[in-house]
């Protein structure tokens, strides 16, 4: 299985003077030939590398609290016209001055469930719970280096009860760290409890995590940011090949199809550019579940511009641990800057804005019927 352990050099030579220059400096994503050492921790059973192209889009230009200049930005997809459509939408949103973004929350969650006899021994936990909050965070943070508990929540249902412990974990994100820290909590709960559950499961699947339900939408998992652009009509025009006003109508109409089919959310496909960051600086590609809820919102101006933004209340991801110390993904983490500790939240922006672009690109293509178009010419 030699031949998935190496892409040739050539074929990626060819098209270098094609790729932002930042790409050429990077030496792992053009001979991906790695020891097995390198993914212990990461892969059982292991028989090779399954690789996906990677290309590169943009530069995106921000203004955020932590993001800050022109980013070249790495994405790994198979499917055509992916980063041709939000290199398009980077370079409405660079010509119009750049997007701003800000993280505005932070929060990881894990739930654990305790079982009772009956629901006055579930409502006397809830109250010794919430008798203990100090000691169950000082329990919590005992276990972990990074991660504080910021909030104790008790959901009480008939003679059970969900635990929602509510943290932050720095840098990384997190879902490792917080179940670590809440299994100490669980123990500790077993063994000091006055009322002992007849059982405890580490979560009650009422955390969100790798799903989508009601609670994606007004609460957080992982970051929520925002991010925004107003981009001049004769950019729309130029650029996007559009109009304000018919790309503001196809949100209008694409947000209420999206009521009447039960969507949540009104995004279009920012799952798409989400899956191909995640998969370029090794986040957890599951999270793409909740972290694609999003709030699209398209106006025009009182100047005839387009103002969009969008709002990711779910963007679960890290610049430490888990996949992001992968050569390549590494890699294409120090390409933006954003790969150690203090770098998450510049990347939490980053993602944020190139989405966004992404909806741009798709919104006028969708408005001015050159969707299929565009698939048929790059996407075949």
């Amino acid at each position: 299985m030699n031949h998935i352990n190496k892409l040739p050099k050539p074929s990626i030579k060819q098209n270098a003077k094609d790729q932002p220059e930042a790409s050429l400096h990077y030496t792992t994503m053009l001979n991906e030939e790695l020891s097995r050492d390198t993914f212990s921790g990461h892969i059982e059973h292991f028989v090779g590398l399954c690789m996906l192209p990677l290309g590169m889009a943009g530069p995106l230009t921000i203004e955020g609290d932590h993001a800050n200049g022109n980013f070249d930005i790495p994405m790994a997809t198979t499917e055509g016209a992916l980063v041709a459509s939000y290199n398009r939408g980077l370079r409405a949103g660079r010509q119009s001055g750049g997007f701003w973004a800000k993280v505005l929350e932070e929060t990881v969650q894990r739930c654990p469930l305790f079982k009772f006899t009956n629901a006055q021994e579930a409502f006397s936990f809830t109250q010794w719970v919430e008798s203990e909050q100090d000691t169950l965070k000082l329990v919590a943070e005992s276990a972990s280096r990074y991660a504080v508990l910021k909030n104790v929540r008790s959901v009480l249902e008939g003679n059970e009860v969900i635990l929602c412990l509510e943290y932050t974990t720095g840098d990384a994100s997190g879902q490792n760290m917080v179940t670590i820290c809440s299994q100490k909590v669980c123990s500790f709960i077993e063994d000091y409890a006055p009322l002992k559950p007849q059982k405890i499961y580490i979560e009650g699947n009422a955390s969100g995590d790798k799903k989508v339900g009601g609670q994606s939408l007004n609460h957080t998992r992982g970051k929520r940011v925002i991010a925004e652009v107003t981009v001049p009509e004769r950019i729309v025009n130029i650029v996007l090949k559009s109009t304000p006003r018919n790309m503001v109508d196809f949100w209008q109409s694409s947000t209420m199809s999206q009521i009447k089919a039960g969507s949540t959310g009104n995004q279009a496909h920012i799952a798409n550019g989400l899956a191909a960051m995640f998969l370029s600086t090794g986040q957890d590609v599951a999270c793409i579940s909740e972290a694609s809820v999003g709030f699209m919102r398209a106006e025009v101006t009182p100047q005839g511009d387009l103002y969009a933004s969008l709002t990711l209340p779910n963007l679960i991801i890290g610049s430490v641990g888990g996949g992001t110390g992968l050569p390549t993904q590494r890699e294409c983490l120090q390409m933006m800057d954003c790969y150690g500790a203090g770098k998450a939240n510049k990347l939490a922006e980053i993602m944020t804005a190139v989405a966004l672009a992404g909806e741009l690109s798709i919104g006028a293509a969708i408005a001015e019927g050159h969707f299929a178009r565009a698939h048929q010419k790059l996407g075949r």
